[in-house]
């Protein structure tokens, strides 16, 4: 029994590797951006992917601030490329040039385009003329992790920070975004995202009036 077992599987091996029919291969390039325009990420998928990247980040780093920086890395190449994928899906050719009016874009497409939802507020410092606040009283990056008592200022909002700054960055308003936890008694996990504009882009303002 065991030799037919085996010739059986030889025999189904080969007939594959003669046979003459296509082969229908399913490759991501091959779908239509607008495809998947409405399509939502599975939550538990979502939670499970993001918990293994801090599980090798952590194993890569042996602070807090760099922990934070590798997880700023991350996040930036996916804000780089979603700044054409967003524009292209919600049908908006126009090219924001106005510090207010990217920000404001920011805080509505593109928070509704990542959690389904506006951002709860965009402030301006009223120190700073180059510092602008993005806050989320329940950040979806922070709902599933359990932070060590070791690690207890690690933010994991700061892969959020980084998806902002390579958003901008591509965008033409290059800028340093960072991840804050500002807690109240109702949000306990409320994350602020700090933008701090590059001088080049306040001269642009300024030139435009």
């Amino acid at each position: 029994m065991q030799s037919n077992n085996k010739n059986l599987f030889k025999s189904s091996v080969s007939e594959s590797l003669t046979s003459t029919a296509p082969i229908v291969s399913k490759n991501i390039y091959d779908q239509t951006l607008n495809r998947i325009r409405t399509a939502e990420v599975n939550l538990s998928c979502f939670a499970f992917l993001f918990s293994e990247l801090i599980q090798r980040i952590q194993s890569q780093v042996s602070g807090i601030q760099e922990f934070e920086e590798k997880l700023n890395e991350h996040g930036y190449r996916v804000g780089q490329r979603l700044v054409e994928l967003v524009i292209w899906r919600e049908r908006n050719p126009r090219r924001e040039i106005r510090i207010l009016n990217i920000l404001q874009y920011i805080h509505s497409t593109l928070w509704k385009y990542l959690f389904g939802r506006h951002a709860d507020s965009l402030e301006k410092s009223k120190e700073t003329e180059d510092e602008y606040m993005i806050v989320d009283n329940n950040p979806l990056f922070n709902k599933f992790i359990s932070v060590p008592k070791e690690m207890s200022q690690l933010n994991c909002c700061a892969y959020l920070a980084g998806i902002v700054e390579g958003f901008l960055d591509s965008a033409q308003f290059p800028c340093k975004a960072s991840a804050h936890t500002v807690p109240l008694a109702q949000h306990t996990q409320r994350t602020v995202i700090l933008i701090k504009l590059n001088a080049s882009v306040l001269a642009r303002e300024e030139i435009l009036g």
